[in-house]
Parts: structure tokens; sequence; C-alpha cells
């Protein structure tokens, strides 16, 4: 286990969801209105990139603004990852293959050995070693585990044990082999994700699989979903998929059905409205919205409490039992109304303990 900042990564820690910002760092207000956006949606660890030295003088004072641990993405110039320490950061993302020197690598880490900065060595299919491309005839997972532990190694000997690795590819099949021979490999812990996912539906079918299939065997500490998109969104998605695995729960799971001939309500921007309105909920709590009065209960009774429109008419539901009837206009209302009943509720009850997260 490592600790960055005041969040523990690996071990029996819940599995953690970062994200990285896509403002220029060196516009400190800028990057953190995003950081603060992040953070309501369930950000826990933040990166940002630092392509020069103005960036890691904003690092200080983005860092006083902001609540979650931020980690120093750094590529290329070694003296950006120590002066990016020097500024506070709670820990750096390098790729080793093109950080430079192995002067240059053990600088990086004498430092980081100081300040006792957490370094997540990154190794990405697109920037491998060449002797390694020339004896795995290309990119192949054994190639990227081999640079791995190749740089692994290297840190270790300098007595650095404060690691996290990652070893991402674009391309699903390839990433999940990497990380799955990886794991075998070393007990550090591992962040997940599919790098250069793409857009938004590309991006998440790509993360949920690779990230997915990845957790569901018990495979990575902390995830990022890769998206060209508002970073926002791979927070959304990120916990969806724990949410999914019933790894970690954060605010409402909403079951909606696909509509059929049978809906008479504008289902899809009810939804939407409903999305948006507790997005920054934390409440695990599961609603459904429905769009037949009839079927809707029943095909949604394992919900805490439902919503289903038609003809005039809304009716609200609570594990499958109707409970209440009233004009269909009013159905937001309702349901919004109900939420917020049931975190009264919930927040008058004593806290019990976490659970502790599932392992595949």
């Amino acid at each position: 286990m490592i600790q960055v900042g005041k969040v523990k990564v690996g071990g029996n820690a819940p599995i953690v969801v970062q994200s990285m910002t896509n403002t220029f760092t060196q516009d400190i207000s800028s990057t953190i209105a995003q950081i603060k956006r992040l953070e309501e949606a369930g950000c826990e660890m933040i990166r940002v990139a630092v392509p020069d030295e103005e960036a890691t003088t904003a690092i200080a004072s983005i860092k006083k603004k902001i609540s979650i641990p931020l980690i120093a993405d750094v590529h290329f110039d070694y003296r950006l990852a120590v002066a990016a320490i020097h500024a506070g950061a709670d820990g750096l993302r390098i790729n080793p293959g093109n950080i430079g020197s192995i002067k240059n690598l053990k600088a990086v880490a004498d430092c980081a050995k100081e300040y006792k900065t957490p370094i997540r060595i990154g190794v990405n299919s697109g920037s491998l070693e060449k002797d390694l491309l020339k004896k795995y005839k290309g990119v192949s997972p054994e190639a990227m585990v081999e640079s791995a532990l190749r740089h692994i190694d290297f840190f270790t000997s300098l007595d650095f044990q404060q690691i996290k690795v990652s070893i991402k590819a674009s391309d699903v099949r390839r990433t999940v082999d990497a990380y799955r021979l990886l794991s075998t490999k070393t007990d550090f812990p591992l962040h997940v994700g599919v790098t250069e996912a793409g857009s938004l539906y590309p991006g998440i079918v790509k993360s949920s699989l690779g990230i997915g299939m990845l957790l569901a065997e018990g495979i990575g500490d902390t995830i990022r979903v890769s998206l060209t998109r508002d970073p926002v969104e791979e927070v959304r998605v990120g916990y969806e998929i724990l949410k999914a695995l019933d790894i970690r729960r954060r605010g409402p799971e909403i079951i909606s059905c696909p509509t059929c001939g049978r809906c008479k309500i504008n289902l899809f921007d009810i939804v939407e409205c409903v999305e948006k309105t507790l997005m920054t909920k934390t409440l695990p709590i599961k609603l459904a919205i429905m769009g037949c009065v009839v079927n809707g209960p029943g095909e949604a009774k394992e919900a805490d409490i439902g919503i289903a429109g038609g003809d005039g008419t809304g009716i609200l539901f609570k594990k499958g039992k109707v409970v209440k009837k009233f004009p269909q206009e009013e159905l937001i209302e309702v349901l919004l109304d109900e939420v917020d009943q049931y975190e009264k509720k919930i927040t008058r009850k004593p806290k019990g303990s976490k659970a502790q997260r599932k392992r595949g």
C-alpha cells in the first residue's frame, strides 16, 4: 500500500477514482475551477499536465484551493519532475521510457524519496523502449510488462518503494492481457485504464470492458476512464463501472426502461433531468423511472423508489408496490421530494462500519 496525499492506495483500501484536467495548468483559476467541479462529481485524485516551468510553479497555488491529492504528469524533462516535487505535488506520473538517462531517473527517484512523494510508473504502448520493440517484434503485452518490471527494478534498487504502476494501450485486449500478466509479477498497486479510448461512446465502451474485466478479476487499485470529453464525465463513468460490479457505490443508481410503443411520456427528458439534478448526490439509493404504469413497478421491483406515468396519471412505487397516484406532470417533483425524504431518514441513522471493497 502507498499513500498519495491523504488517499491510501492498494491493499484493502477502496478503489480510487481519478481523472486529469484538460485546462492549461498555467491558467491557475481555470484549473482550480475544473478541479472543484471534479471534486463535486466524486473525483478522489487529480492529475495535471506539467509541460514547462510555469506549470510547476502553478502547482503550489492550485494545491491551496483544492481538497484532493494533485499528481504532476511529466514527460521528457526530469527537471520538471523534480521541480513539481519541490512545488508540493502529492505524486508524480512519469513514463521512464521518455524521461531520459539513468542519471536523470535517479535524480527524480532521489528527490521523491527525500520528499516521500509516490511515483506512478506509466508505461504506454506508444512509447516503449526501442530494444523491447526489437526483441518482441513490436508492441505486445509481454513487451509492456518487461518495460514496467525493468523500471520497478530500477526504483526498488534505489530503495524507493512508493510506486504505483500503469501499463496502458488503446487496444482493450492488449491492455487487459498486459495487466493480467503484470499482476502475477508484482504486488505494487496498479492504476488501471485504457489510454486514448476516444470520444464519449467508444471511450465508455472500451473503458467499461477493459477496466471492468480487470476489476472483476481483482486487478486494479485506482482507475481513470479516458474520454475526449469533459473530465467530469470520466468520473461519472468510473463510478458507474464500480457500481455495476458492486465494488463501490456513490450516488443514486437509476433504472429506466428503454421505452416501447406503450410509453406515453417523454421518458428521455425525465431521466436526463433527474440525472443532472442528482449528479452530485452521494446517497446510495436505487431509483426507477419507468414508462408504463401497469408493468413499471413489477419490472423495477428492486428499486427503493420509483415513478411511472401514462395517460395523465403518475404513480410512485417502493419495492414494487404502488404507494401514491398523482398528476403525471408532477413525476419529477414527486421523485425528487421522495429522494430528499429518504436522504433525511438515512442521515438520521447512526453510521455503521465501512464495508470492505470486493476483490474479484
